[in-house]
């Protein structure tokens, strides 16, 4: 009997019974690829089943006196899961080839050694390999294991034989199920072993930490349901040509997904950045044309960063607009209300945003120092560099209110600055700061007069 071939699209995981050139679940292009359809015997999944049969029961029945949480040893990790991992639960790490997964998961080894067993399970890396990076970064521990294995049916068995309490696998990409014919990576094995996973997290309550590859877009590679079976999603970001590295939570059952934790990438390892303000504001230019200083929140943590932005007159007739971790529709939005708003003729020039420290600024309170560097850099003007400038940019120019505006006023002060614009409906609100000087203003008008006024 002729085997029947199935279609699977590599970004959603969808099914077809035909090839197309777009997937008509998602609408990507070039995604679908022909694949044998699973024996009935893979489709069951049988051989990737684990514990046994669970019963329903009330909810009122259900116990919550128990500590569910623990720490990792890493406040910075912590903080992005919600105060700590959650015990039984399913945690995706994803991030680009050579970013820091691998040792941000083999460095909190040592701290969770110190009360539980922990199984580090590697298709990538031999033991002698998970050995030597271990002794560099100084983890050493008899309650830690390590096995190189690529077979999701004994990789079970291990955990059978071992009973850890907590189980890492790098990477998802590279573990495989026997029963079906498709080979390590493509979207049925993916689906199939993180299933497997997600099964042993919640029936034996195995805390599992999977770490994952991204594609050229930046997304995790695989289907995306892989993301929605999963309990959290981590995105490890940064430069490799720099030290510093982001971590950022895109889905959480247990906790917010607007905290972000700040690492630097050292010969030893991963250091915490308790203090990312400080790291983002390093090495700022004094008197400088085209540079301001704006305070946004990432979830509870107020953050200042530099955003800097070149306008020079345009050679040619269509001018260039670029902008580097600011959102380019909203850029070009500032630079209209610049110019109508504002008086200031950038219509003819070309335009360059970029904000320091590879931070991606997606929230308004950073529209007003955007403005104000616009204008600083077209000016030729430099901003005073004790100065913040917090505030959301209306299309009429006017200038509106942020949220949690009293704690970022006082991380400004905290950091040593001198002078803050802020919303002129806003002063009335705020307590009384000794060593800082509030200057409201109530459009973009006033705020670029103040900012740029010379010192006295």
């Amino acid at each position: 009997m002729k085997q029947k071939t199935l279609f699977y699209c590599t970004e959603c995981g969808n099914e077809t019974a035909k090839w197309a050139g777009k997937c008509p679940a998602c609408g990507a292009w070039n995604t679908i690829m022909e694949q044998p359809e699973p024996t009935k015997t893979a489709r069951s999944g049988k051989s990737a089943r684990v514990g046994s049969v669970r019963r329903a029961c009330p909810v009122t029945e259900l116990k919550t006196d128990e500590e569910i949480r623990f720490p990792t040893g890493m406040g910075e990790l912590d903080r992005v899961l919600g105060g700590g991992a959650v015990k039984g639960s399913l945690v995706l790490v994803g991030g680009a080839p050579g970013i820091g997964k691998s040792t941000l998961m083999l460095q909190i080894c040592s701290k969770l050694c110190e009360f539980s067993k922990v199984l580090y399970v590697s298709g990538e890396e031999s033991e002698h390999q998970l050995k030597l990076r271990a002794k560099r970064l100084r983890v050493e521990s008899s309650s830690l294991y390590v096995i190189s294995e690529t077979c999701l049916g004994d990789l079970l068995e291990s955990v059978a034989e071992e009973k850890p309490d907590i189980l890492i696998v790098d990477s998802i990409q590279t573990l495989y199920n026997d029963a079906l014919d498709s080979p390590a990576g493509s979207v049925s094995q993916v689906k199939d072993c993180t299933m497997a996973l997600m099964q042993l997290a919640k029936g034996q309550g195995i805390t599992v930490f999977v770490i994952g590859h991204v594609n050229k877009e930046g997304s995790i590679a695989g289907p995306k349901v892989l993301e929605h079976m999963v309990d959290c999603v981590l995105y490890f970001e940064g430069d490799q040509h720099t030290s510093y590295r982001i971590l950022r939570a895109a889905k959480n059952r247990f906790g917010a997904t607007n905290e972000i934790g700040v690492f630097e990438m050292r010969s030893e390892g991963l250091v915490e950045v308790e203090n990312p303000s400080e790291m983002l504001l390093s090495g700022r230019p004094d008197d400088a044309p085209g540079t301001c200083v704006a305070c946004v929140m990432e979830g509870m943590r107020p953050i200042l960063a530099e955003v800097q932005a070149l306008v020079v007159t345009s050679p040619a007739g269509n001018p260039r607009r670029t902008s580097n971790g600011f959102d380019y529709n909203r850029a070009a939005m500032l630079l209209a209300v610049l110019e109508k708003r504002g008086g200031l003729k950038v219509s003819a020039c070309d335009a360059y945003l970029n904000i320091i420290g590879g931070l991606y600024l997606d929230e308004p309170a950073a529209d007003l120092a955007a403005i104000v560097a616009l204008a600083s850099s077209y000016l030729d003007r430099p901003v005073p560099s004790d100065l913040v400038a917090i505030g959301e940019v209306g299309l009429t120019g006017e200038l509106r209110t942020v949220n949690q505006l009293e704690q970022r006023i006082s991380e400004v002060q905290r950091l040593g600055f001198r002078k803050c614009v802020i919303p002129a409906h806003r002063v009335g609100d705020l307590r009384r700061y000794p060593d800082l000087q509030l200057i409201p203003a109530r459009n973009i008008g006033e705020a670029i007069r103040a900012a740029l006024r010379p010192s006295e």
